[in-house]
């Protein structure tokens, strides 16, 4: 089996300038848990998840640090704290997205997507044809094949 064969075709998608507050709102209406960010000519730039946005909804917590000699010494990640500050922030999809998205061809054998998808720890891969958006590939499309195909 490809990922054209299990893939969604019809996927919501969004744009870099759209507002958070959309966002949140289609992925409560349509009971999806990420988007895939396109620009004008379909191209995946990057996804937007429920895990963002929990970010906004969330106490910002400072990373702590200790000075010693003048100097900062930072104890946890200052990086993390950076990007979770921009998402905290964020009121358009570009400021709180993850723009590395990983993406697969639409003849991608299933199996190697299930394993895509298990070594990065994700959720959906969006499906590409000439490096633009035709489908998606969720964990619960995978489990659909496993039905249709056993059942």
């Amino acid at each position: 089996m490809l990922a054209k064969d299990v893939m969604t075709r019809n996927v919501i998608t969004v744009k870099p300038k759209d507002k958070v507050e959309e966002v949140a709102a289609l992925l409560i209406e349509n009971k999806i848990s990420g988007l895939p960010v396109v620009d004008d000519e379909q191209h995946v730039i990057g996804i937007i998840t429920e895990k963002d946005l929990m970010i906004k909804a969330s106490e910002l917590k400072m990373p702590f640090y200790l000075t010693l000699f003048d100097s900062i010494i930072f104890l946890e990640n200052p990086i993390r704290f950076n990007s979770n500050l921009k998402k905290y922030t964020a009121s358009i999809v570009k400021e709180a997205m993850n723009s590395k998205v990983l993406v697969v061809e639409e003849d991608t054998p299933l199996n190697k997507v299930v394993e895509i998808m298990q070594d990065k720890r994700i959720n959906r891969v969006p499906v590409v044809r000439h490096s633009k958006l035709v489908g998606i590939i969720t964990r619960n499309d995978i489990l659909k094949s496993l039905v249709r195909n056993n059942g």
